[in-house]
Formats: structure tokens, sequence, C-alpha cells
């Protein structure tokens, strides 16, 4: 058992709020939606996260997606002190994003070519840029629930980030910078249909292919081959936003398990192994407005580092090895299928899984926070909020999925 209340973690709380913005960098960090302060991480291992008072967690949360090897991997730990030796970066094309690149788009097909950013906000917000460099419009469309970081055009109804705002977008975001943007139902293919058939000045269209912002809900088939149909037909370009499913949901991401191709695509998270790295690519022809070839301006200093490059190839490379996908399966049914089950017959609780991704979602929001602190106080860590997406991990163990299974088994019940 443990507390909510360590010292430790309490003073440096304290001070983190006298001089970070609401104690966090990332607002979901200070645990609001719980009402507890929030964890203080010190170290991880495998699956196991140690906060600064040793209290010690099985991570479903893993850094919100990107850890699909676990914290610190031996292989990707390795590689990177590997290349720290020679340098952290240079401002200098390296051997290593050439060799990440190639192995992303040999992963993903639609990928032509690649460039490589730092966050998710930031290949979200160029993949935008250079659609519209491309198609000379100005107008998009993106999707009510749906997260595409917190660039200015995005922050229009966007999933669980921006739900405890005081506004459905958020302050210090002009109205002209929403003025291009449509925002139509998730998985409604008649709004989409609507709308194309009217407006036939629409750049791009932005969608996550299974949303992971506003609880775990996928795209249906019907809904994005729609999607792809309209868009095509316009020359409006497709951008599948998969910060969090490439790589999650298989080599191929989700356009692999739908097979849909897209123009367009963003990752994020696990290309990077746990170090800051995005990307977005697709279509050669669109791909090319960009600098220095085009007219598309995009760049940074640390784009590509050479760090985060050699832990992304660590990891790709381990999930390049046969079975590796069945296996992460296999752990997330071991996890769930007793729950599944146990569910059946509670009322008030969803439970959402695909892949190796899941949530619960409860009716009430206090019958949630009583489930999160029930598994916190057995030294289990969920994302900090039940809008948030689950994540197993290869590391996770026998040992560990058992105990997590129990634990939600008794409080369902008590």
């Amino acid at each position: 058992m443990t507390s909510c209340h360590p010292k430790l973690s309490s003073s440096v709380y304290e001070e983190s709020l006298s001089l970070i913005p609401g104690g966090v960098n990332s607002p979901v960090r200070a645990f609001q939606e719980i009402g507890i302060p929030p964890i203080i991480a010190r170290h991880g291992k495998g699956d196991l996260l140690v906060d600064i008072d040793d209290r010690v967690y099985v991570d479903y949360c893993m850094s919100w997606g990107a850890l699909l090897l676990g914290h610190a991997d031996p292989f990707v730990v390795r590689a990177v002190q590997e290349q720290m030796s020679r340098g952290s970066s240079f401002g200098l094309l390296t051997e290593l994003e050439v060799a990440l690149a190639k192995t992303i788009s040999t992963s993903m097909p639609s990928i032509e070519k690649i460039r490589f950013v730092s966050s998710g906000t930031e290949a979200t917000m160029s993949a935008l840029r250079v659609a519209r460099g491309y198609t000379k419009r100005s107008l998009f469309v993106k999707f009510v629930g749906n997260y595409h970081g917190h660039a200015d055009p995005f922050l229009v109804r966007a999933g669980s980030g921006v739900l405890l705002l005081p506004q459905a977008t958020s302050l210090g975001v002009p109205q002209e910078s929403i003025q291009h943007t449509v925002c139509l139902p998730y998985n409604d293919p008649q709004s989409v249909k609507d709308l194309f058939s009217t407006r036939k000045d629409i750049a791009a269209a932005i969608v996550e292919p299974i949303a992971t912002n506003m609880g775990l809900v996928p795209g249906t088939r019907e809904f994005l081959e729609t999607l792809r149909e309209e868009t095509r037909k316009t020359g409006t370009l497709l951008i599948f936003d998969e910060v969090v499913t490439g790589f999650r949901m298989g080599l191929g991401g989700a356009q692999g398990l739908f097979g849909i191709t897209p123009d367009l695509t963003c990752l994020g998270k696990i290309i990077g192994g746990g170090l800051p790295c995005a990307a977005f690519g697709g279509r050669q022809e669109v791909m090319d407005l960009l600098a220095p070839l085009g007219g598309v301006y995009q760049a940074g200093t640390l784009s590509g580092n050479p760090l985060a490059m050699a832990a992304g190839l660590a990891t790709l490379s381990q999930l390049q090895q046969e079975g590796i996908y069945v296996s992460l399966q296999k752990k997330t049914e071991d996890l769930l299928t007793p729950i599944h089950k146990l569910l059946s017959e509670q009322e008030g609780v969803t439970l959402q899984q695909i892949e190796s991704c899941f949530t619960l979602f409860f009716a009430k929001q206090e019958r949630f926070q009583a489930f999160y602190r029930f598994l916190l106080a057995r030294g289990i860590y969920f994302p900090p909020s039940q809008w948030e997406t689950c994540f197993v991990s290869l590391a996770h163990t026998q040992e560990s999925l058992a105990k997590t299974s129990q634990a939600m088994m008794d409080f369902f019940h008590s």
C-alpha cells in the first residue's frame, strides 16, 4: 500500500508551483482530474516507475505511449550512450537520420519522403502548412475530440487536453487563427459527404484514425473510407495523425490496420524511443515543396537530433523481430480478458481495447477517482485522466499483469 501524500514529493511540488505555471510542464501531469498531488518520477526500469519517495508503480502510461519497449530498455540505453560519447547535437545531417527515415518508409509505404521534427505539435502544424502550400488553399477540416497538438488552428474541440479550460478552444488563440478551421463530428461519414459536396476549396482533412484523447475511439471503416474518397475527389490532402498509433498498431500503424493510404502522416512517440522526436511525411511531390527544394518553410535546430535518432533506430529495429506484436497482444489479453468478463455484469463503466491500448471509462467522475486512487495505492499507475489511453509495453511481466488484473477485479468486487 502507498500513501498519496509523501513528504518529499509534497515539498518538491510546492517548490515547482512557485517556479513553473501549475507546477508542471504539460497540464495533465498536474493530476487535477484525480484531485491529488502529482507523482514526481525519479527513475524507471522495464514496466516499473519509481517516484522520489521510492514508491514503485507498474506503469501503464509509459510516457503517454512512447515507451513500447518499457523504461530504460538496455538496447536503447546503449545506443544513446554510444551516440552521446560521439556528440549530442551537430545541426548537420547524420547517417542516423537517413537510417531512421529508411526504416520508417519501409514500414509505411505511404511515406515516400519524411521530415523529422521534435514534437507531435510540430509535425501536425508542419503537415498542415505543406498541405496548404501544395493545394494553394487555406480551409482545412478536423474532427471533434481529435487532438493534434497545441498549435492555434487545431485547438477547436480538441480532446481531453482542453476539457478543463474555460472555453472549447484556448485563451490566446485569436479568432483569425481558426477562421479557416472546419470541425466536423467524428465517425459521421454523412457530414463529410455534405461538406465536400459544397466546398471544393479544402486544403486538408486531418484525423486520428484511432482517437486516443477522448477515451479510445476507433474510426469506423465507413467513416475513414468516406474521408479518403471525398478528399481524393476534391484534390484535398488526407493527413493521418499517427503520433500515438504509429508503430503501436503494428509496423504499418493504423493505416496498415485499416488498409487506407493517406497523403501525409504525422508520427511521434515511439519513433523517438522515449526522446523528443516526431516526423511528418508522405507523397514525394508534396514533401518536395519543403525548403530547401520548395517554398514551404520549416526548420528546427534539434530536428533529427542524433540522440533521438539513435533511440528511435534501436526501438524500431527490435519491433522488426518476428512475433513482437503477437507477444504484445497476448500480454494485453492476459491483462484484460478477466476484466472484460467482469464488466459485462457491471453498469456505469466500459472497457475499450484496441491492440495494446485500452481505456476504462466511468459514467461518474467520482467513481473514476475512486478507481484511480484504489489502483495507485496498490502500486499501479494509469494516466491521470479517464479521457487518456493506457498502454501495455513489451516490458510488462506476467507478474505485473496479474497484479494489475487482480487489483482491478478487487475494486469492482468491493
